[in-house]
């Protein structure tokens, strides 16, 4: 694909009837005026979101035709009144008799539709100069929705993932692969080593998002991950194009009280970004004050250094950060703060830090230094579980490690989980009471069954109300 696919359209055009073509071979091209149409509406729900039109949406706008359709003929005024009353989105009804039929034949037509829809509006999103987070949102809303339905109908998860890059074409795909990761070989710190070659990640970008979606609660961060995902795929799709990307920050700042799942969040953000090509490798490097802060002159410095290093190509995640700033104008906690800065200014386009505590000491930690606020401008806030949330977490729990729940049990564990969320105090401790709680159960139904002469299978696995303690 040419670097010049935005300022001719009709590349974008040919990207069009290559993915649509090798659809309507699994499917039908009877879908063909439907898909275009649909196709349309979402390009215009996305442009709906841009400060304005442009010549060059509208070029695309009119290269959304599948072969033997007519061409669409948009003019400037007539497609901005088209965006200004765009409905809200709702998959369209061949969409659910595609689900529906996949189900029944066992086939997964659907989820490649999700993953060639996704394409579109990648690229569509990116055809102007001005990729915002409400474009990223808007492609999440969508997938999300659209994946919805293909779950909701039973339709078998596809074997290679839900990689929108997957349904481009080999010429696009390996032009895009060659130009996404830039390595940069000049300059850099004595101390940086060379760049490495990118790994593959370990898992997919679907095996990434479907463990996201598996964690209990935590809706509005599971759409908020999603819309940053994307968002860095629009970024690294215009790279790749040669197109001018605005200034970023993939720094973020996770506040919430202790056992919300901002350490399992991280991690996962870590691998997504490096499956979306944003970092080399994806790991997390967990650390706190007493990781980054020394008790001799010098030693601060070369103590966060070499944990910048050993981030590089992942995610740095500090615990606690706030703690850094808060011991006064001589403490080591200040040193620890501006290599940190130097080292995330060094290292931008291939480290992402991630600072997490309490809500309130963390805005006077962020304030503390002017160089923290403009580089951690993404906040995600993380609710403390509810009382149904802890127990979901609980069963879970119970699942992984082989143990049952009597019906008794499991209505004694739930009336403790609600009690526990409404008289949480404030060192309720989230997922690390629920924690404690299957420990406590563990150990209680241990005692129980040791004093049994020859347990069964079912009754080393059962767990009964009195090993339920949940005060």
């Amino acid at each position: 694909m040419p670097t010049t696919w935005k300022k001719n359209p009709q590349d974008f055009h040919k990207l069009y009837i290559n993915n649509t073509e090798a659809f309507y071979r699994a499917s039908s091209p009877s879908l063909a005026g439907d898909l275009d149409r649909f196709v349309t509406s979402c390009a215009f729900g996305l442009w709906g979101f841009a400060p304005s039109l442009t010549q060059e949406q509208v070029d695309m706008a009119n290269q959304i035709y599948s072969k033997g359709q007519p061409q669409p003929s948009w003019l400037l005024w007539s497609m901005t009144e088209k965006v200004c009353k765009k409905e809200p989105f709702f998959p369209p009804i061949f969409f659910f008799d595609l689900a529906e039929s996949d189900a029944k034949h066992n086939t997964d037509n659907s989820r490649i539709f999700v993953r060639m829809t996704t394409v579109f509006l990648l690229y569509l999103a990116a055809c102007d100069d001005d990729v915002n987070l409400e474009e990223a949102r808007y492609i999440t809303d969508i997938t999300d929705k659209l994946t919805a339905i293909c779950d909701s109908s039973g339709v078998k998860k596809s074997k290679q993932g839900l990689d929108p890059m997957e349904y481009i074409t080999t010429d696009e795909k390996s032009f895009l692969e060659k130009n996404t990761v830039r390595e940069n070989t000049a300059g850099g710190t004595a101390q940086q080593p060379p760049v490495q070659p990118k790994e593959p990640p370990k898992k997919s970008m679907d095996e990434l998002l479907e463990e996201l979606e598996g964690l209990v609660g935590l809706e509005d961060i599971k759409r908020d991950v999603k819309s940053l995902v994307n968002l860095v795929k629009v970024r690294k799709l215009r790279q790749a194009n040669d197109l001018p990307v605005p200034p970023m920050s993939l720094h973020m700042v996770f506040v919430g009280n202790p056992g919300t799942g901002k350490t399992t969040v991280a991690r996962l953000m870590g691998q997504l970004y490096a499956a979306a090509g944003a970092l080399t490798k994806g790991q997390l490097i967990e650390t706190d004050r007493s990781g980054l802060v020394a008790g001799y002159v010098g030693q601060t410095a070369l103590k966060t250094q070499q944990l910048i290093q050993s981030a590089l190509g992942g995610v740095l995640f500090i615990d606690e950060a706030y703690s850094l700033s808060s011991g006064g104008e001589n403490d080591f906690g200040r040193e620890a703060i501006e290599t940190l800065l130097k080292g995330m200014e060094d290292n931008r386009d291939n480290l992402v830090v991630i600072v997490a505590g309490y809500t309130e000491p963390m805005r006077k930690f962020l304030s503390s230094n002017p160089g923290l606020e403009s580089r951690f401008n993404k906040y995600f806030f993380f609710p403390d579980y509810n009382g149904d949330q802890l127990m979901e977490i609980f069963r879970m729990q119970c699942r992984e490690n082989g143990y049952t729940l009597t019906k008794e049990a499991e209505k004694k564990a739930v009336s403790g989980f609600r009690k526990l969320y409404k008289d949480r105090g404030e060192n309720f401790g989230n997922g690390r009471d629920v924690r404690n709680r299957f420990e406590d159960m563990v150990a209680a139904q241990s005692n129980r069954v040791a004093a049994m002469k020859d347990p069964s299978k079912e009754e080393l696995m059962s767990v009964l109300p009195e090993d339920i303690d949940i005060a």
